[in-house]
């Protein structure tokens, strides 16, 4: 039996249940979800091993890679520099980034970047898989790419070059990187445990992955899920790993507690709102989580509706029944989400990693139990 730590008050007994018997069926090495409803951590659960060889304890001090939850992380920063005036949803990314006009994307707006629309899902050509860690030879790649599909007409899901294009967007109208804002703006003042590029003095809390033992269902394979996904440099290799955790790519490389990311969602789920200090206002909050897009999504192999740079949880709806829902899932099962309607943030993480492309059953069912008990 494992030992499950933390609280969870008797209401949600159901879901402190479920979270145990994922561990008891062996389908969780560590894992912890967390729930704030109305600015208050109502529910806080963790369990489990951080390494695959069973020696250190998951705690409550426990970092792990959040993968493409991460770009939750990148649309809240995305809405607060839109917030600053520094610039609009509906702004070409030209104006901002002159050489992103090259190849017919002068008109491509931001939303449009941020919603998966710009037809930049990965590159079909040959590179070195190394070169994910130069953030401006990418960006270079980028601005010179031509789209895959009419901008504008589709979503394409852009697993991995969306941080290097929201991040650039950021990076040429505040200054920073996104980690760096990341950092000043919201992890030191508000005491939230969130990173995107990991500096070595954390990487012993963070946990060890235990890969998945099949890929995910891609559906029928066309040249943007196969540039997305599929091709040998879609994703980094060739570096240390330590090289890679410590490169602030803002789509893929975020590390997290579920605690940060849950108190995040449950402010945004609460009119911006963080233990007295407002992270972003709410007519933001609903422009940033407002359909940019809805239809069958070129690269996943589902129907997506997508705000800007926000999943939003219909028609799917992986987290709980609301129809006004928002947040983002990352490979491997962990999410985060803010149900505004409820006035209720949550997040998941974990360190084994399942298959599912979107609405991993693990979350689902924890998401599912605490629903059963608002």
């Amino acid at each position: 039996m494992v030992e499950i730590a933390g609280f969870a008050p008797p209401r949600f007994a159901a879901v402190k249940d479920a979270f145990a018997a994922h561990f008891e069926a062996g389908e969780e090495l560590g894992a912890r979800f967390t729930l704030v409803e109305a600015g208050e951590v109502v529910l806080d659960l963790w369990a489990g091993h951080a390494d695959r060889k069973r020696t250190r304890a998951f705690d409550e001090q426990t970092l792990t890679c959040i993968f493409s939850t991460t770009k939750a992380l990148a649309a809240l920063l995305v809405a607060r520099a839109v917030e600053r005036g520094l610039l609009r949803y509906d702004q070409p990314v030209a104006e901002v980034w002159p050489e992103f006009a090259q190849a017919g994307k002068a008109a491509i707006t931001v939303e449009q970047v941020l919603s998966h629309q710009a037809g930049l899902s990965g590159f079909l050509e040959p590179m070195e898989p190394s070169l994910w860690v130069e953030w401006d030879a990418i960006a270079d790649k980028l601005a010179a790419m031509a789209p895959m599909w009419p901008p504008g007409t589709a979503s394409g899901y852009h697993p991995i070059t969306f941080g290097y294009l929201a991040g650039e967007v950021f990076r040429r109208t505040d200054g920073r990187m996104m980690g760096d804002a990341l950092g000043a703006d919201l992890r030191a003042p508000f005491g939230l445990d969130l990173w995107i590029g990991l500096p070595e003095s954390e990487f012993g809390r963070l946990a060890e992955l235990q890969r998945p033992s099949a890929l995910p269902d891609f559906g029928e394979v066309n040249d943007p899920t196969r540039a997305a996904f599929l091709t040998p440099w879609a994703s980094v290799g060739g570096v240390p790993a330590a090289v890679w955790r410590k490169t602030q790519v803002p789509s893929a490389n975020g590390y997290a507690t579920a605690l940060a990311l849950a108190r995040l969602m449950g402010a945004l789920a609460d009119n911006g709102w963080l233990e007295g200090g407002q992270i972003l206002s709410p007519a933001l909050i609903a422009e940033a989580s407002r359909e940019r897009i809805h239809g069958q999504d070129l690269v996943l192999p589902f129907e997506m509706s997508w705000g800007a740079g926000f999943m939003r949880n219909p028609p799917n709806n992986p987290w709980g029944p609301g129809e006004r829902t928002f947040g983002h899932s990352g490979w491997g099962g962990s999410c985060a989400f803010a149900d505004p309607d409820r006035r209720l943030g949550g997040a998941y993480v974990m360190n084994k990693q399942g298959t599912a492309l979107m609405g991993d059953a693990r979350p689902r069912r924890l998401i599912e139990a605490a629903y059963g008990a608002l």
